[in-house]
């Protein structure tokens, strides 16, 4: 029993030496105290974590990490409607009291509290992908989203020969980055082709490629017959409804714009199931997160606004040298 208690304190004091000072993620911030003493520590907080877009931005941020001598810790709700998870992230990361956050919120007004939380403990937040409604960020590294709306429409338009019946998949409510490709996408229709007609704009697909996939079979189910174009603002939005399209027999018969990129919905535009994805780079807009955030370290100011560039990819132009880039940006 003595031997086990021995054995016992032994591998306690092991793990606790581990989670000391001299780790790389260190629950102080003795960099700030004394310079030179560790690497920077700077905590990336994705949506989610499943999606390949949030696997893309890990690698850029990842790459910036290398490039500019800090550490990364990549952590992020799984789901991307988990509001709770992603609070408690930041607030974890704030008690560990990291150098600096880049956070991309899932819900512009939830997300505020804990962002200013960190700030005011003299941890800079950088924002990436979707916005916030508060002004203590350091710097906001997004798409234009609204810009991606209005090309998702214009190419959609195009597609349906400038009339028919087209409807909306939304996401997910208090998604700003979302909100402002749809509502892009809207001004488009409304202002460019009068005659199109929005025969539905107000479903949402929710969090998952599950739920959105349920979503479009119900759309399908009650618009399909007489339906020429959709759009949908997202990944998992665009593989929901292409599912929904090949379930249902119409893949390749209704004009199909989606948003993002992955493996699958590439197989579906190079089939003719899809007819465009407007392409984000989300490399880009990981690397230049954690640019902005060692440039506020370093004492200076970053930009406020930092845009990354959109493509819409059709099958004309995927195996292009520019879009082979955007979409194996390691390779």
């Amino acid at each position: 029993m003595k031997k086990l208690l021995v054995l016992t304190c032994v591998t306690i004091s092991v793990f606790f030496a581990g989670c000391g000072p001299d780790s790389n993620v260190s629950p102080d911030n003795s960099s700030k105290q004394e310079p030179g003493t560790r690497k920077p520590t700077i905590a990336v907080i994705p949506k989610g974590t499943t999606h390949d877009f949030w696997k893309s931005i890990h690698a850029g941020a990842e790459k910036a990490g290398d490039e500019y001598g800090v550490d990364i810790i990549w952590m992020g709700p799984e789901k991307e409607d988990d509001r709770q998870q992603q609070i408690q992230v930041v607030q974890n990361f704030i008690a560990r009291n990291v150098d600096a956050i880049v956070v991309a919120p899932l819900d512009d007004k939830a997300l505020k509290t804990p962002v200013e939380s960190a700030v005011a403990r003299g941890i800079p937040v950088v924002i990436i992908d979707s916005g916030l409604q508060s002004d203590a960020y350091s710097s906001f590294v997004a798409t234009d989203n609204r810009e991606g709306g209005r090309l998702g429409g214009r190419h959609l338009a195009s597609c349906m020969g400038g009339r028919g019946k087209a409807l909306l998949l939304r996401y997910s409510e208090g998604s700003a980055s979302t909100n402002n490709r749809e509502e892009g996408f809207l001004e488009v229709m409304q202002n460019e082709f009068p005659e199109i007609e929005l025969v539905s704009t107000n479903q949402y697909a929710g969090a998952t490629k599950e739920s959105a996939f349920q979503a479009s079979q119900n759309l399908l189910n009650k618009y399909g017959d007489d339906l020429h174009g959709v759009f949908c603002p997202n990944e998992s939005s665009t593989f929901g409804m292409l599912r929904a399209l090949e379930t249902a027999g119409k893949a390749g018969s209704i004009s199909f714009v989606g948003f993002d990129t992955s493996e699958g919905l590439i197989e579906g535009l190079r089939a003719g199931h899809i007819d465009g994805l407007v392409a984000q780079d989300p490399f880009d807009m990981g690397y230049k997160g954690v640019a902005a955030a060692v440039d506020v370290l370093n004492g200076n100011t970053p930009e406020r606004r930092i845009p990354t560039g959109l493509k819409v990819i059709t099958r004309d132009n995927v195996d292009s040298p520019e879009v082979q880039k955007l979409l194996n940006p390691g390779a």
